[in-house]
């Protein structure tokens, strides 16, 4: 049998949508114009106000690879929607599961070099560099691919979600557990480094790609962006002084039941040394050599800020 007679790899795509009517339709089609793979699109829509998901249903009348979810919850941002998607959705008769925004446009091969990576390597999860691009026809390389450290899962996700391709064993391990822990995780505000820090914590093998698989719509409605600039210097510390990133991170290992790294848990109890031990340990905690620099002076500015809001 030669390679043209096999069966194309099964992919899930997992897509969550609210008041998306601006951008869908763009990013839908590149989906389903994916080369070498056979794509099965799953559209979870937050209740909107602009039809997005009648327009779905409409959508799914012509074209069966699309697949509109039961409609009328408030999720309230996107982590919700994405953990409704892998709760609900029958992940066992694919090979991969996808993520999907709305309002990204994808290279015609992004699922298929994923899934070859995957295979070739002998990864579990695989998520890439993203060309972002903005209204304006700016674009910029948004290089994800430094080298993964030790701990960097309980501090950040492994690049955008929506270039997340993770094998259906992954999948299906993660939504054993988000259906274990639903009240928890419903806390989680970013899916995307959940589920990387999941498969990183229990030992499943993650790749992440140079090579840009798509590109990355930049504007104001983004939840998060693609961190660059003052604006997103200005949010991302913002989050770590009021007590958001550490709520957060010890939310995510309390949840994954990790003890890798127990200055985790040590900030309940001795929260000024547990951030002087993390800041000593800041290169094995973050990938980039700006953002380790970032991680040990705000584990320093935190130890004199005092845990009231950490």
């Amino acid at each position: 049998m030669s390679s043209s007679d096999l069966p194309l790899p099964r992919v899930a795509v997992l897509l969550a949508a609210y008041n998306g009517m601006q951008w869908l339709r763009e990013q839908l089609y590149s989906i389903l114009d994916q080369a070498g793979v056979d794509v099965t699109v799953y559209v979870s829509v937050d209740k909107s106000s602009d039809g997005t998901h009648g327009w779905i249903c409409d959508f799914a009348g012509t074209d069966t690879r699309v697949v509109p979810l039961a409609y009328g919850e408030v999720f309230g941002g996107a982590a919700k929607n994405f953990f409704r998607l892998l709760r609900e959705v029958d992940l066992q008769s694919f090979d991969c599961v996808a993520f999907a925004d709305q309002d990204d446009i994808w290279l015609p091969s992004k699922l298929a070099r994923a899934y070859r990576q995957i295979m070739t390597l002998g990864c579990d999860g695989y998520s890439s560099s993203v060309t972002a691009f903005w209204p304006d026809g700016r674009r910029a390389f948004v290089n994800k691919s430094q080298a993964q450290q030790k701990w960097d899962y309980h501090f950040e996700a492994a690049g955008p979600g929506c270039t997340y391709v993770m094998t259906a064993v992954l999948a299906e391990a993660i939504k054993s557990h988000i259906l274990d822990h639903r009240q928890r995780v419903d806390e989680v505000a970013l899916h995307d480094w959940f589920c990387y820090a999941f498969a990183r914590a229990k030992g499943y093998r993650w790749y992440i790609d140079p090579t840009p698989s798509m590109l990355y719509r930049q504007h104001e409605n983004n939840q998060f962006g693609v961190n660059s600039g003052s604006k997103a210097f200005q949010s991302r510390a913002g989050k770590v002084f009021n007590g958001w990133w550490l709520t957060q991170v010890r939310l995510i290992a309390g949840i994954l039941g990790t003890r890798d790294l127990i200055l985790i848990s040590r900030l309940d109890t001795s929260y000024r040394m547990a951030l002087f031990g993390l800041s000593l340990r800041a290169w094995q905690c973050r990938r980039r050599l700006r953002d380790k620099l970032f991680f040990a002076l705000i584990c320093w500015a935190l130890m004199f800020k005092g845990p009231g809001n950490g």
